[in-house]
C-alpha cells in the first residue's frame, strides 16, 4: 500500500470510529454519560476523559516528541473529572482534532520518521496502528456501555440487526467499484438526539 494511500484509510478509519462515538453521545441522556454498571467500571465520561487525555499526550508535537508527555496525569483520566456533557463533548473535540491536525503533517518526506512513546521507536505506521486500534477499543466500550442503558430504544450505527440480506443484496446489485467502506457510514448515518 503507498503511503498517501495508508494515511488515507487510517483517517478514514479515525473519522469512521469518531462518528460511531458522536452518534452514540446523540442518543444518550446526559445522566447516562455518567452510569457505572459496578464499583470497578468505567462510565462514558471517564472512557472520554482517558481518550483526551491519550490523545492530547501522543499527538501533541508527534514528531519531535515522545508520545508519553511528562505533563500527562494518566490516573487522573480515571477519575471523575468531567461533570457535563458540554465538557465532555469539548474533551472528545479537542482529542480528536489534535489527533487530525497531528496526521496532516505527516508526508512522504517523513513517514519512514521513527517516533518514540515511553522510549519505545515505532514507525508512523505503526504509532497510527496502535493508536487506531486503541481507540477503537474504547468506543467499543462506549457503544455497549449505551447499549446496555438505552435498551431496545436503541438505533443501530451500522447494519441493523436482521438487516444483513437486505444490506447486502443492495451491495451486490452495484458494478464492483473502489470505494472506502467507512464512507457510506458517515454519510448515511446520522442519528438525531432525541430526548424522550
Amino acid at each position: 500500500m503507498h503511503t498517501s494511500n495508508f494515511l488515507s484509510s487510517s483517517i478514514k478509519q479515525f473519522q469512521y470510529y469518531k462518528s460511531l462515538g458522536d452518534k452514540t453521545f446523540n442518543q444518550l441522556k446526559d445522566e447516562d454519560l455518567f452510569f457505572t454498571s459496578n464499583s470497578s467500571s468505567n462510565s462514558i465520561a471517564i472512557i472520554v476523559n482517558h481518550l483526551h487525555g491519550n490523545m492530547m499526550s501522543r499527538w501533541t508535537n508527534f514528531l519531535t516528541e515522545d508520545g508519553e508527555k511528562s505533563w500527562r496525569t494518566r490516573d487522573e483520566e480515571f477519575e471523575n473529572v468531567i461533570k457535563t456533557r458540554n465538557e465532555l463533548l469539548r474533551k472528545w473535540e479537542e482529542g480528536w482534532s489534535t489527533l487530525f491536525n497531528a496526521l496532516d503533517t505527516i508526508n512522504e518526506s517523513n513517514i519512514d520518521q521513527e517516533v518514540y512513546i515511553r522510549n519505545m521507536g515505532h514507525t508512523i505506521i505503526e504509532a497510527i496502528q496502535r493508536q487506531l486500534c486503541h481507540y477503537a477499543y474504547h468506543v467499543g466500550q462506549i457503544i455497549y456501555i449505551s447499549k446496555m442503558i438505552i435498551d431496545c430504544k436503541w438505533k443501530s450505527l451500522s447494519i441493523p440487526k436482521g438487516g444483513s440480506k437486505e444490506y447486502n443484496a443492495s451491495k451486490f446489485n452495484t458494478s464492483k467499484h473502489k470505494e472506502h467502506f467507512t464512507e457510506e457510514f458517515l454519510n448515511e448515518y446520522h442519528i438525531p438526539y432525541e430526548d424522550d
